[in-house]
């Protein structure tokens, strides 16, 4: 048994699978003259000219309005906040100008004891000023 891999050998048929001797030779030029003339595009006007060039830059503005309408949006749903004006507040104003506020917070806290932790914490004693000092240092700058 003939182990031929060759299909067409085995076949012997050769049919349809030829072209005539030189017949690439000049295919491509005979291609051209039998295709019609291809037409030029036609020039574009000077206004489409810019809007080529402006386009990108109309699109990003387009998209940078879109995102500042969507956020007015998103904040004209969102719920009104508190109004944290100390003046809708009359008993913490009271409170202030009457020195209460001070005597509950400050109470029991002696300066000493902040001065320590200040200091343990790496502050030097250079750095750590009293309110007075603070004072004193800013009239002094002041004066000058």
């Amino acid at each position: 048994m003939s182990t031929d891999k060759n299909i067409l050998d085995k076949v012997n048929r050769r049919e349809g699978m030829t072209v005539p001797d030189g017949y690439f030779d000049d295919f491509a030029s005979k291609m051209m003259a039998a295709l019609p003339e291809k037409p030029k595009a036609p020039e574009l006007a000077p206004r489409q000219r810019i809007w080529l060039r402006v386009r990108p830059y109309a699109y990003m503005a387009a998209m940078f309005a879109g995102i500042f309408c969507m956020m007015k949006m998103f904040d004209m749903m969102r719920s009104p906040s508190a109004d944290l004006n100390i003046d809708n507040y009359p008993a913490v104003t009271a409170a202030i100008d009457n020195g209460e506020l001070d005597n509950d917070i400050f109470n029991g806290v002696d300066e000493n004891e902040i001065m320590e932790s200040w200091y343990e914490n790496g502050y030097s004693t250079e750095d750590i000023y009293t309110y007075e000092d603070s004072i004193d240092m800013m009239n002094d700058t002041i004066d000058q």
